[in-house]
């Protein structure tokens, strides 16, 4: 009679850093929010000294260094070491990267050492991603068991674009701490005190962000509704460049940057429209972030953000790069608090219904029991 594996199973996480970001955040709580009863996190990363392998150490998870700076020079062989010894002294089990660096590496040498769950992660437009990435993925494709996605759009991009069979292409979407990120009391910044509706985003600052959009919408609406303001929180390398195009369109004073921080949730209850203007989106943590918070909320109706909102549901959708039409819609918002509040209402209980922590961590864990099970 076949016997499952001995509780708790074993899992090694990894990520190329433990810093700011979207996928540092989801593999970090994932780790954090996993059964204990049924599995045994561990994280892996090339450069683990950031604020996320905190988290993970007060939480209990051991966090260790892959000393690996180029996967095209000699630390590949120390780093291959590293993993082949920490595999064997730990069992483990299911080996789960999260992002493409970590894929590329870890995928071919768990499979390698025999680890009998090698997973891959596709969570973001491979488009984007360097060539030598790409080229790097289409062979990973065909070694792991399975690819976890975070949202359809990826799904449908493995498939279309990539050839991977549907049947190796596992659903988990991304989960926000609901009791983090919920309605609270409103955060009112210096810098933003008297304005009487404040239109913003939070967000790493890079090309495919698009924050200019958003700038450009603002100052559509700008001239019409003096006391209204734009608060941009983050920080990137676009972020010089925002600034300039945010001084040259908008008066002095209107629109206000703020540095990237390991607490957002205060930025987020200074915001009574939230905006995400991405050209390319694969599920927006901070789009769920905003939600839960209670916010209302605008997207472009790139990658993943139509499956997160529906249109006049729970929020607007309007097309990339569109900053007419951003303008119109939030021209609309902000001129009426009851379709706020009613957009903003339907949001939280969306995140709360589908999206949480709770929610995500057991779907991971329903795709690792698969796999087990095998």
């Amino acid at each position: 009679m076949h016997q499952g594996p001995t509780l708790p199973v074993p899992v090694l996480f990894a990520c190329h850093t433990l810093g700011p970001g979207g996928t540092e955040r989801q593999m970090t709580e994932m780790a954090k929010q996993l059964d204990r009863e049924r599995f045994s996190p561990h994280v892996m990363a090339f450069h683990p000294e950031g604020f996320r392998a905190e988290e993970l150490r007060a939480a209990g998870v051991p966090v260790t260094r892959l000393p690996v700076r180029s996967l095209r020079d000699a630390s590949v062989v120390s780093g291959a070491l590293v993993l082949r010894r920490y595999l064997r002294e730990h069992n483990i089990r299911i080996v789960h990267p999260f992002d493409y660096p970590t894929v590329t590496f870890m995928t071919p040498l768990a499979r390698w050492f025999g680890t009998p769950v090698v997973l891959g992660s596709s969570r973001g437009e491979r488009a984007l991603f360097p060539s030598f990435y790409q080229r790097a993925l289409r062979w990973t494709d065909g070694l792991v068991d399975g690819i976890v996605v975070n949202s359809p759009f990826c799904a449908q991009e493995l498939t279309t674009v990539y050839d991977v069979s549907s049947e190796r292409i596992h659903l988990a979407p991304n989960g926000v701490d609901t009791d983090r990120f919920q309605p609270g009391p409103r955060h009112v910044p210096p810098d933003l005190a008297g304005a009487s509706l404040v239109i913003g985003t939070v967000s790493v600052l890079r090309a495919e962000k698009s924050i200019e959009t958003l700038i450009d919408a603002f100052s559509l609406v700008a001239d019409r509704h003096p006391d209204w303001r734009l608060l941009i929180a983050g920080g990137g390398d676009h972020e010089a460049t925002l600034r300039q195009r945010a001084t040259a369109l908008t008066a002095a004073g209107r629109c206000v940057f703020l540095p990237s921080c390991r607490d957002v949730a205060p930025y987020y209850r200074t915001l009574d429209i939230f905006v995400l203007p991405s050209l390319s989106e694969a599920f927006s943590n901070a789009l769920l972030e905003a939600m839960a918070t209670g916010i209302s909320a605008i997207a472009s109706n790139a990658g993943g953000n139509p499956y997160i909102l529906r249109h006049g549901e729970n929020g607007f959708l309007f097309p990339s790069g569109e900053s007419a039409v951003l303008a119109a819609q939030l021209e609309q918002l902000g001129t009426d608090q009851g379709l706020r509040n009613r957009l903003a209402l339907a949001a939280r209980q969306e995140v709360e219904q589908r999206y949480s922590l709770r929610a995500a961590a057991d779907r991971l864990g329903e795709i690792y029991d698969g796999f087990l099970a095998r």
